[in-house]
Protein backbone atom coordinates (compact mmCIF):
# COMPACT_ATOMS: atom_id res chain seq x y z
CA UNK A 1 0.00 0.00 0.00
CA UNK A 2 1.52 3.32 -1.12
CA UNK A 3 1.42 6.56 0.85
CA UNK A 4 1.52 10.31 0.26
CA UNK A 5 3.36 12.49 2.76
CA UNK A 6 1.92 15.98 2.29
CA UNK A 7 3.45 19.12 3.75
CA UNK A 8 0.58 21.55 4.15
CA UNK A 9 0.48 25.30 3.77
CA UNK A 10 2.29 25.51 0.43
CA UNK A 11 0.77 27.92 -2.06
CA UNK A 12 0.59 26.86 -5.69
CA UNK A 13 1.33 29.00 -8.72
CA UNK A 14 1.45 28.31 -12.43
CA UNK A 15 -0.42 26.42 -15.12
CA UNK A 16 -1.79 22.89 -15.20
CA UNK A 17 -3.44 20.94 -18.01
CA UNK A 18 -6.24 18.53 -17.06
CA UNK A 19 -5.92 14.93 -18.21
CA UNK A 20 -8.36 13.20 -20.54
CA UNK A 21 -11.70 12.34 -18.99
CA UNK A 22 -11.72 8.99 -17.18
CA UNK A 23 -15.51 8.60 -17.36
CA UNK A 24 -15.51 9.21 -21.10
CA UNK A 25 -12.56 7.07 -22.10
CA UNK A 26 -13.91 3.93 -20.40
CA UNK A 27 -16.97 4.14 -22.67
CA UNK A 28 -14.89 4.93 -25.75
CA UNK A 29 -12.52 1.99 -25.23
CA UNK A 30 -15.43 -0.43 -24.88
CA UNK A 31 -16.95 0.95 -28.08
CA UNK A 32 -13.85 -0.14 -30.04
CA UNK A 33 -15.27 -3.68 -29.78
CA UNK A 34 -18.07 -2.70 -32.17
CA UNK A 35 -15.89 -2.86 -35.29
CA UNK A 36 -13.12 -5.00 -36.75
CA UNK A 37 -11.47 -1.86 -38.13
CA UNK A 38 -8.90 0.30 -36.33
CA UNK A 39 -10.07 2.98 -33.91
CA UNK A 40 -7.51 5.57 -32.79
CA UNK A 41 -8.13 7.39 -29.52
CA UNK A 42 -6.25 10.54 -28.44
CA UNK A 43 -5.89 12.17 -25.00
CA UNK A 44 -6.22 8.85 -23.18
CA UNK A 45 -5.40 9.32 -19.46
CA UNK A 46 -2.87 6.66 -18.49
CA UNK A 47 -4.39 6.01 -15.07
CA UNK A 48 -4.87 2.69 -13.33
CA UNK A 49 -8.51 2.07 -14.27
CA UNK A 50 -7.92 2.91 -17.93
CA UNK A 51 -4.74 0.83 -18.20
CA UNK A 52 -6.56 -2.12 -16.59
CA UNK A 53 -9.33 -1.88 -19.20
CA UNK A 54 -6.75 -1.70 -22.01
CA UNK A 55 -5.08 -4.84 -20.63
CA UNK A 56 -8.47 -6.56 -20.48
CA UNK A 57 -9.13 -5.69 -24.13
CA UNK A 58 -5.70 -7.08 -25.08
CA UNK A 59 -6.48 -10.33 -23.30
CA UNK A 60 -9.77 -10.53 -25.20
CA UNK A 61 -7.80 -10.47 -28.46
CA UNK A 62 -7.94 -6.76 -29.33
CA UNK A 63 -4.76 -5.51 -31.03
CA UNK A 64 -3.57 -2.47 -29.07
CA UNK A 65 -0.84 -0.14 -30.31
CA UNK A 66 0.40 2.73 -28.17
CA UNK A 67 1.26 5.39 -30.75
CA UNK A 68 2.58 7.93 -28.25
CA UNK A 69 1.73 9.46 -24.91
CA UNK A 70 -2.05 9.37 -24.61
CA UNK A 71 -2.65 8.00 -28.13
CA UNK A 72 -3.70 4.38 -28.73
CA UNK A 73 -4.97 2.40 -31.69
CA UNK A 74 -7.40 -0.51 -31.14
CA UNK A 75 -8.37 -3.20 -33.65
CA UNK A 76 -10.89 -5.78 -32.47
CA UNK A 77 -10.65 -8.11 -35.48
CA UNK A 78 -10.04 -11.34 -33.55
CA UNK A 79 -11.98 -11.18 -30.28
CA UNK A 80 -11.94 -14.42 -28.28
CA UNK A 81 -15.36 -15.34 -26.95
CA UNK A 82 -13.87 -18.32 -25.12
CA UNK A 83 -11.71 -16.00 -23.01
CA UNK A 84 -14.88 -14.50 -21.51
CA UNK A 85 -15.52 -17.80 -19.69
CA UNK A 86 -12.09 -18.09 -18.09
CA UNK A 87 -11.16 -17.49 -14.43
CA UNK A 88 -8.61 -14.90 -15.58
CA UNK A 89 -11.33 -12.86 -17.31
CA UNK A 90 -13.49 -13.08 -14.22
CA UNK A 91 -10.67 -11.81 -12.01
CA UNK A 92 -9.70 -8.94 -14.32
CA UNK A 93 -13.21 -7.78 -15.17
CA UNK A 94 -14.47 -8.01 -11.59
CA UNK A 95 -11.75 -5.62 -10.42
CA UNK A 96 -12.95 -2.84 -12.74
CA UNK A 97 -16.47 -1.44 -12.68
CA UNK A 98 -16.16 0.07 -16.16
CA UNK A 99 -15.78 -3.44 -17.58
CA UNK A 100 -19.58 -3.77 -17.54
CA UNK A 101 -19.67 -1.60 -20.67
CA UNK A 102 -18.10 -4.31 -22.81
CA UNK A 103 -21.41 -6.21 -22.63
CA UNK A 104 -23.37 -3.89 -24.97
CA UNK A 105 -20.80 -3.94 -27.79
CA UNK A 106 -20.25 -7.71 -27.45
CA UNK A 107 -24.00 -8.34 -27.56
CA UNK A 108 -24.40 -6.10 -30.62
CA UNK A 109 -21.55 -7.61 -32.61
CA UNK A 110 -21.34 -11.22 -31.42
CA UNK A 111 -24.79 -11.88 -29.93
CA UNK A 112 -23.41 -12.74 -26.51
CA UNK A 113 -21.93 -11.00 -23.51
CA UNK A 114 -20.52 -12.17 -20.17
CA UNK A 115 -19.44 -10.10 -17.21
CA UNK A 116 -18.72 -10.95 -13.58
CA UNK A 117 -20.19 -8.76 -10.90
CA UNK A 118 -17.91 -5.72 -11.27
CA UNK A 119 -15.97 -3.92 -8.56
CA UNK A 120 -14.83 -0.29 -8.31
CA UNK A 121 -15.32 2.31 -5.60
CA UNK A 122 -16.97 1.31 -2.35
CA UNK A 123 -19.35 4.27 -2.37
CA UNK A 124 -22.66 2.48 -1.97
CA UNK A 125 -24.86 0.23 -4.03
CA UNK A 126 -24.77 0.84 -7.78
CA UNK A 127 -27.22 -1.51 -9.36
CA UNK A 128 -26.96 -2.84 -12.91
CA UNK A 129 -30.67 -3.42 -13.51
CA UNK A 130 -30.91 -0.56 -16.02
CA UNK A 131 -28.27 -2.18 -18.26
CA UNK A 132 -29.85 -5.62 -18.39
CA UNK A 133 -33.48 -4.48 -18.54
CA UNK A 134 -32.45 -2.43 -21.60
CA UNK A 135 -30.80 -5.46 -23.21
CA UNK A 136 -33.92 -7.55 -22.53
CA UNK A 137 -36.12 -4.93 -24.18
CA UNK A 138 -33.88 -5.22 -27.25
CA UNK A 139 -34.63 -8.95 -27.31
CA UNK A 140 -31.74 -10.44 -25.36
CA UNK A 141 -32.10 -13.28 -22.88
CA UNK A 142 -30.59 -12.46 -19.48
CA UNK A 143 -29.40 -14.89 -16.83
CA UNK A 144 -27.43 -14.43 -13.61
CA UNK A 145 -25.54 -17.30 -12.04
CA UNK A 146 -25.55 -16.63 -8.29
CA UNK A 147 -22.94 -19.36 -7.74
CA UNK A 148 -20.32 -18.00 -10.14
CA UNK A 149 -21.41 -14.34 -9.96
CA UNK A 150 -21.59 -14.10 -13.77
CA UNK A 151 -24.11 -12.03 -15.73
CA UNK A 152 -24.88 -13.47 -19.17
CA UNK A 153 -26.87 -12.04 -22.08
CA UNK A 154 -27.39 -13.51 -25.52
CA UNK A 155 -29.51 -12.83 -28.58
CA UNK A 156 -29.54 -14.18 -32.11
CA UNK A 157 -30.83 -10.82 -33.31
CA UNK A 158 -31.45 -7.60 -31.42
CA UNK A 159 -34.55 -5.65 -32.41
CA UNK A 160 -35.19 -1.94 -31.97
CA UNK A 161 -37.84 -0.91 -29.48
CA UNK A 162 -39.06 1.91 -27.24
CA UNK A 163 -37.78 2.04 -23.68
CA UNK A 164 -38.14 4.42 -20.76
CA UNK A 165 -35.13 4.00 -18.48
CA UNK A 166 -35.97 3.74 -14.78
CA UNK A 167 -32.93 5.91 -14.01
CA UNK A 168 -30.72 8.16 -16.13
CA UNK A 169 -27.71 5.89 -15.60
CA UNK A 170 -24.64 7.07 -17.51
CA UNK A 171 -23.02 3.65 -17.91
CA UNK A 172 -26.43 2.04 -18.43
CA UNK A 173 -27.30 4.49 -21.21
CA UNK A 174 -23.88 4.01 -22.84
CA UNK A 175 -24.22 0.23 -22.73
CA UNK A 176 -27.71 0.25 -24.23
CA UNK A 177 -26.71 2.71 -26.97
CA UNK A 178 -23.80 0.47 -27.98
CA UNK A 179 -26.11 -2.54 -28.10
CA UNK A 180 -28.78 -0.67 -30.09
CA UNK A 181 -26.60 0.79 -32.86
CA UNK A 182 -26.62 -2.55 -34.71
CA UNK A 183 -30.11 -3.73 -33.72
CA UNK A 184 -32.62 -4.04 -36.54
CA UNK A 185 -35.15 -1.23 -36.73
CA UNK A 186 -35.58 1.87 -34.56
CA UNK A 187 -34.68 2.11 -30.87
CA UNK A 188 -36.00 4.99 -28.79
CA UNK A 189 -34.40 5.63 -25.40
CA UNK A 190 -36.25 8.06 -23.10
CA UNK A 191 -34.77 9.35 -19.83
CA UNK A 192 -31.34 8.71 -21.31
CA UNK A 193 -28.33 10.21 -19.56
CA UNK A 194 -26.96 13.13 -21.57
CA UNK A 195 -23.61 14.01 -19.97
CA UNK A 196 -20.97 15.47 -22.32
CA UNK A 197 -19.18 12.12 -22.18
CA UNK A 198 -22.30 10.36 -23.49
CA UNK A 199 -22.52 12.96 -26.23
CA UNK A 200 -18.90 12.25 -27.11
CA UNK A 201 -19.63 8.52 -27.34
CA UNK A 202 -22.63 9.14 -29.61
CA UNK A 203 -20.66 11.45 -31.89
CA UNK A 204 -17.90 8.88 -32.20
CA UNK A 205 -20.44 6.17 -33.04
CA UNK A 206 -21.97 8.44 -35.72
CA UNK A 207 -18.51 8.86 -37.27
CA UNK A 208 -18.30 5.06 -37.28
CA UNK A 209 -21.55 4.89 -39.26
CA UNK A 210 -24.22 4.75 -36.55
CA UNK A 211 -27.46 6.71 -36.95
CA UNK A 212 -28.31 8.53 -33.70
CA UNK A 213 -30.63 11.50 -33.31
CA UNK A 214 -31.25 13.61 -30.20
CA UNK A 215 -27.63 13.72 -29.05
CA UNK A 216 -27.38 15.98 -25.99
CA UNK A 217 -30.99 15.38 -24.94
CA UNK A 218 -32.63 12.70 -22.81
CA UNK A 219 -34.53 11.33 -25.81
CA UNK A 220 -32.39 9.35 -28.25
CA UNK A 221 -33.54 7.73 -31.47
CA UNK A 222 -31.24 5.10 -32.96
CA UNK A 223 -31.68 3.52 -36.38
CA UNK A 224 -29.77 0.26 -36.44
CA UNK A 225 -27.07 -0.40 -39.03
CA UNK A 226 -25.46 -3.69 -40.06
CA UNK A 227 -21.86 -2.76 -39.33
CA UNK A 228 -19.57 0.02 -38.13
CA UNK A 229 -16.21 1.23 -39.40
CA UNK A 230 -13.08 2.59 -37.77
CA UNK A 231 -12.55 6.22 -36.75
CA UNK A 232 -10.43 8.65 -34.72
CA UNK A 233 -11.57 10.23 -31.48
CA UNK A 234 -10.19 12.77 -29.01
CA UNK A 235 -11.25 12.50 -25.38
CA UNK A 236 -12.48 15.65 -23.58
CA UNK A 237 -10.56 17.15 -20.64
CA UNK A 238 -11.66 15.63 -17.32
CA UNK A 239 -14.21 17.95 -15.71
CA UNK A 240 -13.59 16.27 -12.35
CA UNK A 241 -9.91 17.19 -12.51
CA UNK A 242 -10.84 20.74 -13.52
CA UNK A 243 -13.14 21.03 -10.50
CA UNK A 244 -10.52 19.47 -8.24
CA UNK A 245 -7.95 22.06 -9.32
CA UNK A 246 -10.39 24.94 -8.73
CA UNK A 247 -11.02 23.64 -5.21
CA UNK A 248 -7.32 23.12 -4.62
CA UNK A 249 -6.53 26.72 -5.59
CA UNK A 250 -9.21 28.08 -3.26
CA UNK A 251 -8.21 25.94 -0.27
CA UNK A 252 -4.50 26.76 -0.58
CA UNK A 253 -5.18 30.45 -1.42
CA UNK A 254 -3.25 30.03 -4.65
CA UNK A 255 -3.30 31.57 -8.11
CA UNK A 256 -3.77 28.90 -10.74
CA UNK A 257 -4.44 28.75 -14.48
CA UNK A 258 -6.14 25.57 -15.65
CA UNK A 259 -5.45 25.18 -19.36
CA UNK A 260 -7.69 23.90 -22.18
CA UNK A 261 -10.67 22.92 -20.03
CA UNK A 262 -13.38 22.70 -22.77
CA UNK A 263 -15.25 25.38 -20.82
CA UNK A 264 -18.55 24.95 -22.67
CA UNK A 265 -18.67 21.32 -21.55
CA UNK A 266 -18.33 22.11 -17.83
CA UNK A 267 -22.01 22.92 -17.34
CA UNK A 268 -22.80 24.47 -13.94
CA UNK A 269 -19.50 23.47 -12.31
CA UNK A 270 -17.89 26.96 -12.48
CA UNK A 271 -21.07 28.66 -11.23
CA UNK A 272 -21.37 26.26 -8.30
CA UNK A 273 -17.85 27.19 -7.17
CA UNK A 274 -18.83 30.84 -7.53
CA UNK A 275 -21.72 30.19 -5.14
CA UNK A 276 -19.10 29.27 -2.56
CA UNK A 277 -17.57 32.71 -3.15
CA UNK A 278 -14.65 31.47 -5.25
CA UNK A 279 -13.60 33.68 -8.17
CA UNK A 280 -13.52 31.59 -11.34
CA UNK A 281 -12.54 33.55 -14.45
CA UNK A 282 -12.82 32.24 -18.00
CA UNK A 283 -9.97 33.32 -20.28
CA UNK A 284 -10.46 31.80 -23.72
CA UNK A 285 -10.62 28.09 -23.00
CA UNK A 286 -8.68 28.43 -19.74
CA UNK A 287 -9.92 28.92 -16.20
CA UNK A 288 -8.01 31.34 -13.99
CA UNK A 289 -8.48 31.18 -10.23
CA UNK A 290 -6.84 34.22 -8.60
CA UNK A 291 -5.30 34.17 -5.14
CA UNK A 292 -8.08 34.70 -2.58
CA UNK A 293 -7.56 35.12 1.15
CA UNK A 294 -11.27 34.61 1.85
CA UNK A 295 -14.37 33.38 0.03
CA UNK A 296 -17.94 33.65 1.29
CA UNK A 297 -20.79 31.20 0.66
CA UNK A 298 -23.92 32.72 -0.85
CA UNK A 299 -27.34 32.29 0.72
CA UNK A 300 -30.52 31.59 -1.20
CA UNK A 301 -32.65 34.63 -2.09
CA UNK A 302 -34.89 34.08 0.96
CA UNK A 303 -31.85 34.01 3.24
CA UNK A 304 -31.86 30.25 3.82
CA UNK A 305 -28.66 28.17 3.92
CA UNK A 306 -27.15 27.29 0.57
CA UNK A 307 -27.58 23.67 -0.53
CA UNK A 308 -25.27 22.04 -3.04
CA UNK A 309 -26.63 18.75 -4.33
CA UNK A 310 -25.79 16.32 -7.10
CA UNK A 311 -28.19 15.60 -9.94
CA UNK A 312 -28.20 13.99 -13.39
CA UNK A 313 -26.71 16.21 -16.10
CA UNK A 314 -27.06 19.13 -16.57
CA UNK A 315 -27.10 19.10 -12.77
CA UNK A 316 -23.92 18.87 -10.70
CA UNK A 317 -21.92 15.68 -11.07
CA UNK A 318 -21.76 13.62 -7.85
CA UNK A 319 -18.05 13.05 -8.44
CA UNK A 320 -17.31 16.62 -7.33
CA UNK A 321 -19.35 16.80 -4.12
CA UNK A 322 -16.40 15.58 -2.04
CA UNK A 323 -14.35 18.50 -3.39
CA UNK A 324 -17.12 21.03 -2.70
CA UNK A 325 -17.41 19.70 0.84
CA UNK A 326 -13.73 20.04 1.68
CA UNK A 327 -13.51 23.49 0.06
CA UNK A 328 -16.46 24.67 2.16
CA UNK A 329 -14.54 23.92 5.37
CA UNK A 330 -12.48 27.09 4.84
CA UNK A 331 -15.24 29.30 3.41
CA UNK A 332 -17.13 31.99 5.31
CA UNK A 333 -20.63 30.76 6.00
CA UNK A 334 -22.56 27.50 6.07
CA UNK A 335 -23.60 25.09 3.34
CA UNK A 336 -25.54 21.83 3.21
CA UNK A 337 -23.92 19.20 0.97
CA UNK A 338 -26.57 16.72 -0.23
CA UNK A 339 -25.20 13.57 -1.85
CA UNK A 340 -28.37 12.02 -3.27
CA UNK A 341 -27.00 9.25 -5.46
CA UNK A 342 -24.59 7.26 -3.24
CA UNK A 343 -25.15 6.48 0.40
CA UNK A 344 -21.53 5.92 1.48
CA UNK A 345 -19.70 8.78 -0.21
CA UNK A 346 -19.81 11.17 2.75
CA UNK A 347 -18.34 8.82 5.30
CA UNK A 348 -14.86 10.26 4.76
CA UNK A 349 -15.90 13.44 6.63
CA UNK A 350 -14.83 11.94 9.97
CA UNK A 351 -11.24 12.39 8.73
CA UNK A 352 -11.92 16.08 8.09
CA UNK A 353 -13.50 16.45 11.54
CA UNK A 354 -10.34 14.95 13.03
CA UNK A 355 -8.43 17.67 11.19
CA UNK A 356 -10.55 20.37 12.84
CA UNK A 357 -13.27 20.90 10.26
CA UNK A 358 -16.73 21.82 11.56
CA UNK A 359 -19.04 19.34 9.88
CA UNK A 360 -22.30 17.77 11.03
CA UNK A 361 -23.02 14.49 9.26
CA UNK A 362 -26.82 14.57 9.29
CA UNK A 363 -27.29 11.15 7.68
CA UNK A 364 -25.53 9.06 4.99
CA UNK A 365 -26.59 11.58 2.33
CA UNK A 366 -26.30 15.01 3.96
CA UNK A 367 -23.58 16.97 5.72
CA UNK A 368 -23.70 20.53 7.04
CA UNK A 369 -20.38 22.40 6.81
CA UNK A 370 -19.64 25.48 8.90
CA UNK A 371 -16.66 27.18 7.32
CA UNK A 372 -13.63 28.52 9.21
CA UNK A 373 -13.15 31.48 6.82
CA UNK A 374 -9.42 30.64 6.89
CA UNK A 375 -9.26 31.86 10.50
CA UNK A 376 -8.32 28.40 11.73
CA UNK A 377 -6.09 26.12 9.67
CA UNK A 378 -6.89 22.41 9.48
CA UNK A 379 -4.55 20.12 11.41
CA UNK A 380 -2.35 17.52 9.76
CA UNK A 381 -3.55 13.94 10.14
CA UNK A 382 -2.93 10.32 9.22
CA UNK A 383 -5.71 8.98 7.01
CA UNK A 384 -6.57 6.48 4.30
CA UNK A 385 -8.22 7.12 0.94
CA UNK A 386 -11.53 5.19 0.74
CA UNK A 387 -12.27 5.95 -2.93
CA UNK A 388 -11.05 8.08 -5.83
CA UNK A 389 -13.05 11.24 -5.15
CA UNK A 390 -12.77 11.20 -1.36
CA UNK A 391 -9.05 10.60 -1.88
CA UNK A 392 -8.56 13.81 -3.85
CA UNK A 393 -10.65 15.70 -1.27
CA UNK A 394 -8.39 14.43 1.52
CA UNK A 395 -5.33 15.43 -0.52
CA UNK A 396 -6.74 18.96 -0.89
CA UNK A 397 -7.37 19.09 2.86
CA UNK A 398 -3.82 17.92 3.59
CA UNK A 399 -2.34 20.52 1.22
CA UNK A 400 -4.09 23.29 3.17
CA UNK A 401 -3.43 21.87 6.65
CA UNK A 402 -0.82 22.89 9.22
CA UNK A 403 1.92 20.28 9.42
CA UNK A 404 2.61 17.11 7.46
CA UNK A 405 -0.21 14.66 6.74
CA UNK A 406 0.01 11.03 5.71
CA UNK A 407 -2.50 9.56 3.23
CA UNK A 408 -2.46 5.78 2.86
CA UNK A 409 -4.06 3.69 0.12
CA UNK A 410 -3.28 6.27 -2.54
CA UNK A 411 -3.80 3.57 -5.16
CA UNK A 412 -7.41 4.79 -5.02
CA UNK A 413 -6.29 8.29 -6.05
CA UNK A 414 -4.06 6.83 -8.79
CA UNK A 415 -7.13 5.13 -10.27
CA UNK A 416 -8.47 8.54 -11.31
CA UNK A 417 -5.59 11.05 -11.33
CA UNK A 418 -2.46 10.61 -13.45
CA UNK A 419 0.87 11.48 -11.77
CA UNK A 420 -1.00 13.85 -9.47
CA UNK A 421 1.93 14.26 -7.06
CA UNK A 422 4.43 15.09 -9.82
CA UNK A 423 2.08 17.56 -11.48
CA UNK A 424 1.22 19.37 -8.25
CA UNK A 425 4.83 19.46 -7.06
CA UNK A 426 5.67 21.32 -10.27
CA UNK A 427 3.29 24.05 -9.05
CA UNK A 428 4.84 24.32 -5.60
CA UNK A 429 3.20 21.53 -3.61
CA UNK A 430 5.31 19.29 -1.37
CA UNK A 431 4.00 15.74 -1.81
CA UNK A 432 6.25 12.73 -1.33
CA UNK A 433 5.21 9.29 -2.54
CA UNK A 434 6.33 6.19 -0.67
CA UNK A 435 5.59 2.90 -2.42
CA UNK A 436 4.61 0.09 -0.07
Amino acid sequence: MSTFSVEGGCRLKGEIVPQGAKNEVLQILCATLLTSEAVTVHNVPEIVDVLCLIDLLKDMGVEVDRRGEGTYSFRAANVSLDYLKTPEFRKRAAALRGSVMIVGPMLARFGVGYIPRPGGDQIGRRRLDTHFIGFEKLGAKFTYDTHSGFYHVEAKKLKGTYMLLDEASVTGTANIIMAAVMASGITTIYNAACEPYLQQLCRMLVRMGAKINGIGSNLLTIEGVTSLRGTEHTVLPDMIEVGSFIGMAAMTRSELRIKNVAYKELGIIPDQFRRLGITVNCDGDDIVVPEQEHYEIESFIDGSIMTIADAPWPGLTPDLLSVFLVVATQAKGTVLIHQKMFESRLFFVDKLIDMGAQIILCDPHRATVIGHNHTMQLRAAVMSSPDIRAGIALLIAAMSAKGTSCIHNIEQIDRGYQHIDTRLNALGAKITRTDG
